[in-house]
């Protein structure tokens, strides 16, 4: 390996823990679908091991199911939507607001997947992005991956707000 290359290898892996962030594996979606939301935790907090993923559930998603997970024990929360939705000739006026994974413990040197399966409403806008608030609780210490850009900001191209503590986003694609 030339001097260059190392150095090179050595800045992408120095730099790569400050873009760690919580992040959903599928970036994209199309709006009066199911989707599965796969929220990847790369990292603890500065760190500690990760003991508490929490996920808000955004207005217009519904049908939330979370996956369990050996070791955790999975909580939702539920509450009224803002409107009535048509979710397979039913209709659907509340629902989960808010999913939580706790009692496991994800070492800071171990990455982990925390799952979802939703349905995204038609009333969702196209071409916009679907944010996800996260709250990352660990042994010691709390990262609220939590901000969501003002509309008509600047969004990454990996579906995450542009500031310190990205809220994981989804990029909503037309209905077929």
């Amino acid at each position: 390996m030339s001097k260059q290359s190392c150095l090179i290898l050595v800045a992408a892996l120095a730099a790569s823990p400050a873009a760690a962030h919580v992040s959903l594996e599928t970036k994209q979606a199309r709006v009066g679908a199911s989707y599965k939301a796969v929220f990847t935790v790369p990292h603890g907090c500065a760190g500690s091991p990760t003991v508490k993923i929490r996920v808000q559930i955004p207005e217009g998603v519904i049908a939330v199911k979370p996956m369990p997970k050996a070791g955790w024990n999975v909580d939702v929360v539920e509450g009224k939507y803002a409107g009535e939705y048509d979710y397979h000739g039913n209709k659907l006026s509340s629902g989960v607001k808010e999913v939580a994974w706790s009692g496991g413990k994800l070492p800071d040197k171990n990455y982990d997947e925390f799952v979802l399966s939703t349905f995204l409403t038609d009333g969702l806008k196209p071409n916009t992005t679907l944010y996800f608030p996260v709250v990352q609780e660990c042994e010691t210490g709390v990262s609220r991956w939590i901000e969501i850009p003002a509309e008509g900001a600047g969004h990454s191209h990996e579906g995450q707000s542009e500031g310190k503590s990205p809220a994981p986003g989804v990029k909503l694609l037309p209905k077929l």
